[in-house]
């Protein structure tokens, strides 16, 4: 790709995100109070994408992580919050990023996620019962990264995602429920990971997913008729890869859009060019600069949201 490493603040986006973590009075602290663990996640992915893990205190993210874990065994977003399984996800993923899953109780953190399966093969959220196919990805990747993803009913969960997909080649949260790139991401991820690519007509999916981006600001949006948000950057982008369709977009165009969405100032990545920067944008904006193989930036697994060279340990046990 011809752009020039250095267009990225990488500097300031590390300076950033270590400051929304410090400043727990902060506006954007306050409100991501009851989901610190996903923003754990997002942050600490984006500095280890730009290679700069080693300046966080990893005892101290540890320590914290494991005091989220509620006696069900699943993690709350917060210290003494309720479990649910988009927490759980976020604690895997880090402890994943400090190459620490030996600290979890495996078999009792998979026997969690292993109750939230249904009898239709779909996963609720937690013990309420809400259902939606980010939690069958979720369960799936998060068993797969634990090696345990043969204690569910495999064929039941892909049978489940399977019936979300809808004509236009998507896929919705519950069967009947409108594509959403969102959705598409977490469908076809789990299917990739359960080898189970072949349920998807990857050209009807890839003209879906390439609609998305807009002519204009060569942005991708969630779906038609919207405006284009950096996060999709993501969402489009992982799923086009993991059909082999990426090369019907722009990419150049893509990396512009997300480089303009930068506060070249203060750091950070905002959903568009000039909005407010926030950690999620800005995790989602380096993760679709590393998907385009943007320079610099490690590469990132498209299906696990984890750096590859963590997912080769944890599969491969080499870098």
């Amino acid at each position: 790709m011809e752009l020039l490493s250095g267009e990225l603040e990488v500097e300031k986006h590390v300076k950033y995100i270590l400051s929304v973590e410090k400043n727990k009075d902060s506006f954007e602290s306050v409100t991501m109070e009851h989901l610190r663990m996903n923003g754990a996640y997002w942050g600490l992915t984006t500095l280890d994408l730009l290679d700069k893990l080693e300046i966080v205190d990893q005892d101290e993210v540890i320590s914290w992580v494991m005091q989220c874990q509620h006696e069900s065994g699943g993690f709350a977003g917060n210290i003494d919050h309720d479990p649910h399984i988009l927490y759980t996800l976020s604690a895997v993923q880090v402890l994943a990023l400090f190459n620490k899953l030996d600290v979890l109780d495996i078999d009792r953190l998979s026997d969690y996620i292993c109750g939230l399966q249904n009898e239709d093969g779909s996963f609720s959220g937690d013990i309420w019962g809400e259902v939606d196919t980010r939690f069958s990805y979720i369960a799936i990747c998060c068993l797969s990264l634990l090696h345990r993803l043969d204690k569910i009913n495999t064929e039941k969960a892909v049978e489940y995602i399977v019936s979300c997909q809808n004509l236009d080649g998507g896929f919705g949260c519950t069967p009947g429920g409108e594509s959403h790139a969102g959705q598409i991401f977490c469908c076809v991820g789990a299917l990739a990971i359960t080898g189970s690519l072949y349920h998807i007509d990857k050209d009807l999916l890839g003209w879906w997913l390439c609609e998305r981006q807009l002519v204009q600001s060569g942005g991708m949006n969630g779906r038609p008729e919207k405006l284009p948000d950096v996060c999709y950057s993501w969402w489009v982008l992982s799923s086009l890869i993991l059909i082999d369709r990426v090369h019907w977009i722009d990419k150049a165009k893509l990396a512009r859009f997300i480089l303009g969405c930068q506060d070249k100032e203060n750091g950070g990545i905002s959903d568009r060019p000039d909005d407010a920067v926030d950690v999620f944008h800005t995790y989602f904006g380096v993760a679709g600069l590393s998907l385009l193989e943007y320079p610099g930036l490690k590469a990132i697994d498209p299906a696990y949201a984890l750096p590859v060279d963590v997912i080769n340990k944890i599969f491969f046990g080499r870098k």
